[in-house]
């Protein structure tokens, strides 16, 4: 069941609606990452909203297909703390991040993850989902900087899964704690060099041209 969110994810629009609308590799293009930032930096607010909309539809569709599977096959609720089934959707939700981080179809590099992680999280746990979103609108707003909104919302995002479990008693706390330490890990990475650049101070600001 695991390998259909990273199948489902791998598909990349921001690739696809750039390639349909230029005929050129986003990849090779402004920060050459293939994301909503990137997307509307080169490809204006059209594009992005297709972008948007496409991270969305994949990333919830890969959570709730996997709970429904799980359901389906074991007759457990996987939305249900007491049967210690919620870590199955961050299990999901790390597949579909690693799927659109490397897809299988576009010689596994696909975006930095950050807009299907807000689907897949908003899906598994909205509640913590609103407060990293909470967390990644404050420091964008004043910054003006995605990437570090991004990077802010990752480190806080175990933080999060850990304080929520814990106050809704779900007993598989660690492994939810583990598995979204890991998708923190590998959003981190995937912005190292954003990190850089925030460090020297070349990062482009949000509503600049790439």
């Amino acid at each position: 069941m695991i390998i259909v969110p990273y199948l489902l994810c791998g598909i990349n629009t921001a690739i696809i609606v750039t390639k349909i609308k230029t005929g050129e590799d986003i990849r090779t293009l402004g920060s050459g990452n293939a994301g909503l930032t990137n997307t509307l930096r080169t490809q204006g607010k059209i594009a992005a909203l297709f972008v948007l909309l496409g991270d969305v539809l994949k990333g919830t569709l890969s959570i709730l297909i996997v709970r429904f599977s799980f359901l389906w096959l074991t007759g457990t609720d996987t939305a249900n703390p007491d049967n210690m089934m919620t870590y199955v959707g961050f299990a999901a939700a790390v597949a579909a991040i690693i799927g659109h981080v490397f897809p299988i179809y576009f010689g596994f590099k696909g975006g930095k993850g950050i807009l299907v992680s807000v689907a897949v999280l908003m899906t598994v746990e909205w509640i913590p989902a609103c407060i990293l979103l909470g967390i990644f609108i404050i420091v964008v707003a004043l910054t003006r900087y995605v990437s570090l909104g991004s990077c802010i919302a990752a480190v806080c995002y175990p933080v999060t899964i850990l304080v929520y479990s814990l106050i809704t008693g779900d007993p598989c706390v660690w492994i939810n704690v583990i598995l979204s330490a890991l998708i923190a890990v590998l959003i981190l990475f995937m912005h190292r060099g954003n990190l850089v650049r925030l460090k020297n101070h070349t990062e482009k600001k949000l509503g600049q041209k790439a």
